[in-house]
């Protein structure tokens, strides 16, 4: 991460979105560098398991149960600054999947996909940004999907959430960049979570929660780049999904 000044303690680190596998496999390592951390989410109880297991590992933890879809962004977030006692990272790793199918015969679906991939998460990230901005040191993580980077048949309302998501993070990380602040993107490609386990044959091209973990420690204490595609070779298949002409693109069933 941005270092903030000398002298200052173990860092201080906000979980938005607690609860999933993916913030739960990154809070372990941060756990086990003595970090102090703020665990927000849905479900009290799920929050308060993870904490324990947290602090067993080193960690000092606070939760705060919320529904991070139906607050006011602004006012929850200077709450948390302050009973966190500062913040160093910010990694905002909430969402939800959805049904493709029924997004597509049902706008309401659609727009609850949206509302919670996008509109929800971008209210999180403008309200880290500003006061990351203001303090000229700390990291925004967010995690998007490889999803958002072509419109795919089989799940592209999630995607268009994500991509939105995407150039939002782009445009914070160009902003941040003066400052001393950053802002930094996960892209993950398929990962092995509660969120997907109704989904059968999964195969090689399927990461563990603890690898996407990593890659956000990684991501929140280096100078890497606003882009991470986790693991690394989703950029490659990425890049050639994206390349693909669409006379050939559109005969595929991805």
């Amino acid at each position: 991460m941005t270092r903030k000044p000398a002298g200052s303690n173990l860092p201080h680190i906000i979980i938005l979105g607690a609860s999933s596998a993916i913030a739960e496999a990154a809070a372990r390592t941060w756990a086990n560098q003595g970090a102090h951390l703020l665990l927000a989410g849905r479900g009290a109880a799920r929050l308060d398991a993870v904490a324990a297991d947290l602090r067993t590992r080193g960690a000092v933890v606070d939760t705060v149960a919320v529904d991070l879809a139906a607050v006011d962004v602004e006012q929850a977030f200077a709450e948390m600054v302050r009973r966190l006692g500062g913040v160093d990272v910010v990694l905002v790793t909430y969402g939800i999947l959805g049904d493709q199918k029924l997004a597509e015969s049902n706008p309401a679906e659609a727009q609850r996909l949206l509302a919670t991939n996008f509109t929800s998460a971008t209210g999180w990230c403008l309200a880290a940004a500003n006061v990351l901005e203001k303090q000229r040191y700390g990291t925004l993580v967010v995690i998007g999907s490889v999803a958002g980077d072509r419109g795919r048949a089989s799940n592209y309302v999630y995607g268009a959430a994500k991509a939105g998501l995407g150039i939002l993070v782009q445009g914070l990380a160009h902003r941040l960049a003066r400052t001393g602040a950053r802002a930094v993107l996960i892209k993950p490609g398929f990962v092995d979570t509660p969120m997907t386990a109704h989904i059968a044959g999964k195969g090689f091209l399927w990461a563990r929660p603890e690898t996407i973990g990593n890659a956000i420690v990684k991501a929140a204490g280096s100078r890497c780049g606003p882009i991470i595609y986790a693991p690394g070779f989703w950029r490659w298949i990425m890049f050639l999904i994206g390349m693909t002409p669409s006379a050939i693109f559109h005969k595929t069933r991805l």
